[in-house]
């Protein structure tokens, strides 16, 4: 698979007991990666300090909402939705990427239900960057398995971006194995965040960007 790249993304940790040996087997391969913490999980035990070792390290922390509630597209609640976003940027504070990073949620599909016009005109005028995905495992509901799942889908572009979940579920035993394969098959494994999964940038709107909207900007 030559010339082919993944950017590896973790959502709801760090969790502490399980992104330790996520950070050693990235190190362990001088790899990086950027996880996106929800808000409220930050203020957890042993939560922030892991985020520190997190950015330590030399990966990228981004917002993934404060409470990972419905998606925005659904809420009807500007003030919520604004808020969503806001909060758990506060919360990240010093932690942040310097773009502002920001992965929606929404049950692993990606569409129109994850962000709100208010959501979508907050996140333009602040400046943010919205990272979506194009390969979801279910890693979370089905741990076992997820990471065959995920280099069956390799092929699927030139540039692909995963979603992982580094929490209590089993799952994150498999990212040695995971990591080495694609590898071994002569993917690069990369940091940078590819423009297909930005449907804004530093809070300038993709052409596409309706596509994960409910209504226009």
């Amino acid at each position: 698979m030559a010339d082919k790249k993944l950017t590896l993304t973790f959502d709801h940790g760090p969790t502490p007991g399980v992104t330790e040996r996520v950070l050693d087997v990235l190190r362990e391969r001088d790899l990086h990666a950027t996880f996106f913490p929800t808000g409220s999980h930050l203020a957890e035990p042993g939560v922030r300090a892991l985020a520190e070792r997190v950015l330590a390290e030399g990966h990228w922390l981004g917002n993934h909402t404060m409470t990972h509630g419905a998606p925005l597209g659904k809420r009807n609640d500007p003030a919520v939705e604004v808020g969503e976003i806001a909060l758990a940027q506060e919360a990240l504070g010093s932690l942040s990427h310097p773009d502002k990073l920001f992965r929606p949620n929404g049950s692993g599909q990606v569409g129109p239900h994850l962000l709100s016009p208010a959501a979508l005109d907050f996140i333009i005028e602040r400046g943010y960057t919205v990272v979506i995905w194009d390969i979801y495992v279910r890693d979370t509901h089905e741990p076992e398995g997820w990471a065959d799942r995920a280099l069956a889908r390799l092929g699927e572009r030139d540039w692909n971006v995963l979603v992982a979940h580094d929490l209590p579920t089993g799952a994150m035993k498999d990212l040695p194995w995971l990591l080495d394969t694609v590898l071994d098959a002569g993917i690069e494994i990369v940091q940078e965040i590819p423009d297909h999964v930005t449907p804004v940038r530093r809070g300038h709107p993709a052409d596409w960007v309706a596509d994960v909207s409910s209504g226009q900007h």
